[in-house]
């Protein structure tokens, strides 16, 4: 990563989340005074402690000075605690921000975007990633404070007491700084590629917990196993690099120390014999020059910090900086409903991933208060035009109109609160029985989301749990059957109670006794509003008012049911397939 990069990114940072905490990190700057104070001034006594004490055996001062150097120490440990614990909270607390604003722009982005990443991805920007950025709006803002301060005072007592020696002491400091700035764009490269590595090993572990049935059904189990040893493997290669360039300035600061403090005890005798210096300006120099090392060793790998952070904070703002296709216009007028007619004219999609087009010059309406259904082979276009009604997803061409109403000109919140969908991919939250159905509607009563149950057939089962309503059903429904998270699914709809329902073979997943109720639920919740159906078995689309047939993305015939099966081949073929 390029300096101008680092800088623009660090800058980034400080502006939008750490400025705000300026009173505190001034508060940290006054204690981190304290600590370089202190620490210089036991350098110093070491000066006065061995002239008065040990030289003149002076008994005073051999009192007065160690209960100095106790006091130094003291107010040195409380100052560095208090100037951690305000950066600890400053760096957890960007680190917090972030990942809400990390996960409100995930929430608020357009479907696209959030499906052109592995969740895994994402669950690596929100953990390893910020975490680096906490760690050097923590970690590094102390140092950069407290070591820089502790070094200057530190090196004002080695002038002090001689200024020939701390001329050659600094010779240490542009060595340090040239391995700092080496090490620091090893370290950002390294760091990249980790966080790829943990996205990586992230993704797959998702994967394996969603689709477990499947790997022991294909007893891919050892191969699967393998997959996982080479992602941990891999991220651990990778962390072992990054943390072996970091303690590379260990032992280049080492060697460099001795060399340092061989030329000057060299040095330093050479002027202890020619009376330049005393033994004990001598001692509290030496002193001042081992306190010294510690930030130095510090200050010179602290870019890493900074590298790493950048580098970080580079991945996440690509993630937060990503803009919505889909934008909702504050000013724009609410959705109103009237006879909830749907009406596509000459509608394309095409997916972003995709060369051909989902849906070509799609003209139809659907009309208020009835049922239209989708027919036609996977990949047709049916579900295409089930995601661009709410809005999931924007057409290249041509509009879509409630009302009259064209959905790209009314509010996003309006449009969406007035449709429901029950998909067969049913989602379900680790949560109650009774907080999943009041998702629908959060200020439903218990009277409302029992008579929805009792409606979608869901009642009889869920008075068989453990606690009833109460019952924890898992993480996605996993204590159900697929039968009961569809009712689940169905009776959240019906609570929600919108004009406009979309289906997307809502009963595939009940067994023949629970379709005929849902069948009778799904008739009271389609009365009187404008449903559209995706239906894959013909059979429950029957009393449709309006089936409209797809292939390739276009539509090649529509009708009803008895219309169709005289006048289209495709949907012929599509019964008969079915019912013989």
């Amino acid at each position: 990563m390029k300096l101008d990069k680092i800088i623009f990114y660090v800058k980034r940072l400080y502006r939008n989340y750490i400025r705000q905490y300026l009173n505190r990190i001034f508060l940290a700057l006054f204690l981190s005074f304290l600590v370089a104070g202190t620490t210089s001034a036991i350098a110093w006594l070491l000066d006065p402690a061995v002239k008065k004490i040990f030289i003149e055996n002076d008994k005073l001062y051999g009192v007065f000075i160690p209960i100095l150097i106790i006091v130094a120490f003291s107010t040195k440990g409380i100052s560095l605690y208090l100037a951690r614990s305000i950066t600890l909270e400053i760096g957890n607390r960007v680190k917090q921000q972030i990942q809400n604003e990390l996960a409100g722009n995930i929430l608020l982005s357009d479907s696209e975007i959030i499906e052109s990443k592995h969740s895994g991805k994402y669950m690596s920007h929100f953990l390893y990633d910020v975490g680096l950025i906490n760690s050097m709006a923590s970690t590094a803002l102390l140092n950069i404070m407290k070591d820089t301060l502790t070094l200057t005072a530190l090196l004002f007592v080695m002038f002090y007491q001689n200024w020939k020696l701390a001329f050659f002491s600094l010779i240490m400091m542009p060595l340090s700084a040239f391995v700092a700035r080496s090490l620091g764009k090893r370290i950002a490269k390294a760091t990249t590629k980790g966080s790829l590595a943990t996205g990586k090993l992230t993704t797959f572990l998702s994967e394996i917990l969603r689709g477990y049935k499947i790997i022991k059904i294909y007893q891919r189990e050892n191969s699967e196993k393998k997959r996982a040893s080479e992602a941990i493997n891999d991220m651990t290669e990778k962390e072992i690099k990054i943390g072996k360039i970091m303690i590379r300035a260990t032992p280049v600061m080492e060697i460099l120390l001795g060399f340092m403090i061989a030329g000057f005890i060299y040095f330093a005798g050479y002027l202890i014999a020619n009376g330049e210096i005393g033994i004990n300006n001598f001692f509290s120099f030496l002193a001042a020059m081992m306190l010294a090392y510690q930030p130095v060793r510090s200050l010179a790998t602290l870019n890493m910090s900074i590298y790493q952070g950048a580098a970080a904070a580079e991945r996440v703002f690509d993630v937060m900086d990503r803009k919505n296709l889909i934008q909702d216009d504050e000013n724009a007028p609410e959705l109103e409903i009237k006879n909830s007619n749907i009406n596509f004219k000459n509608v394309k999609f095409k997916y972003q991933k995709s060369d051909d087009s989902a849906v070509k010059n799609i003209t139809f309406v659907a009309q208020g208060g009835k049922v239209t259904a989708l027919v036609g082979h996977s990949g047709a276009g049916k579900s295409t035009i089930m995601n661009l009604i709410p809005r999931f997803y924007q057409p290249q061409g041509g509009e879509i109109y409630i009302d009259d109403q064209n959905t790209k000109s009314v509010s996003l919140k309006s449009l969406r609160s007035k449709i429901a969908i029950v998909s067969q991919d049913t989602v379900l939250f680790d949560d109650t029985v009774e907080n999943n159905i009041r998702f629908a509607k959060p200020d439903a009563g218990d009277d409302d989301i029992k008579n929805a149950c009792k409606l979608a057939a869901a009642e009889d089962f869920i008075l068989d749990l453990p606690q009833q309503y109460k019952t924890l059903i898992g993480e996605n429904g996993s204590r159900l059957s697929g039968g009961e998270k569809q009712r689940l699914s169905i009776a959240r709809a019906i609570l929600k109670n919108s004009p406009i329902v979309l289906l997307d073979e809502a009963t595939s997943s009940l067994d023949t006794e629970s379709e005929e109720k849902v069948q009778n639920a799904m008739f009271n919740l389609t009365k009187n509003r404008t449903t559209i159906v995706i239906a894959h078995r013909l059979s429950t689309i029957k009393k449709a008012n309006h089936i409209i047939v797809m292939k390739n993305g276009n539509i090649v015939e529509s009708g009803t049911h008895d219309e169709l099966l005289k006048n289209s081949k495709v949907y012929e073929n599509l019964y008969k397939k079915q019912v013989y």
